[in-house]
């Protein structure tokens, strides 16, 4: 099957044919700043047909009693979204894998963000991944993005974050064979 990379469908359009893939079904946990991503999936409508989960941990304590105390003690880290991915995708494995796990490619995404402060005294910065399957029962696959936020508004930093979720999480599952010669630039 050939891939058609239509420059013209947006984010919403994105979010909606995940949500209407009855193959695809997943969780987002989305740590401080980044909680964006998952809120697009619902406004597109049909989420029920792709999320089984959402969570966000805003709070450094219940962050580290989910996914455990970071050696470094940065919340936004590499390693700390690898723990997310990790625990999250595990769950979903768990709790899923005889119910679905013949007929769906599971997924679990993650971030980890830090957007400006009030005060704009620090730069925004996050990680985020998706843990993925490719065939029902399949191995998994990662990928994982630092990312800067050049925005100079925490709400624009914050939609740039949900934009960037949504197209990775597209970019996964549709264009994993074929990518468009624009991520490239």
């Amino acid at each position: 099957m050939e891939v058609i990379h239509n420059k013209d469908l947006g984010t919403k359009q994105k979010a909606l044919a995940i949500n209407l893939d009855p193959q695809i079904y997943g969780s987002f946990a989305e740590v401080g700043a980044g909680q964006d991503v998952a809120a697009n999936f619902f406004k597109a409508g049909a989420s029920s047909g792709t999320i089984a989960k959402t969570m966000s941990a805003y709070d450094m304590t219940f962050s580290d009693a989910i996914y455990g105390v970071q050696e470094s003690r940065r919340y936004v880290s590499e390693s700390r979204l690898i723990s997310m991915l990790d625990h999250e995708y595990g769950l979903l494995i768990e709790r899923l894998k005889e119910k679905r796990g013949n007929t769906t490619t599971f997924f679990a995404f993650s971030d980890t963000v830090a957007a400006l402060n009030y005060h704009k005294t620090n730069e925004g910065h996050g990680w985020m991944g998706v843990r993925f399957q490719l065939t029902p029962g399949g191995g998994f696959n990662d990928v994982v993005l630092h990312f800067k936020l050049l925005d100079n508004e925490n709400v624009l930093q914050q939609q740039a974050v949900g934009i960037l979720g949504v197209n990775l999480i597209y970019a996964c599952f549709y264009y994993h064979t074929h990518p468009p010669s624009s991520c490239y630039r």
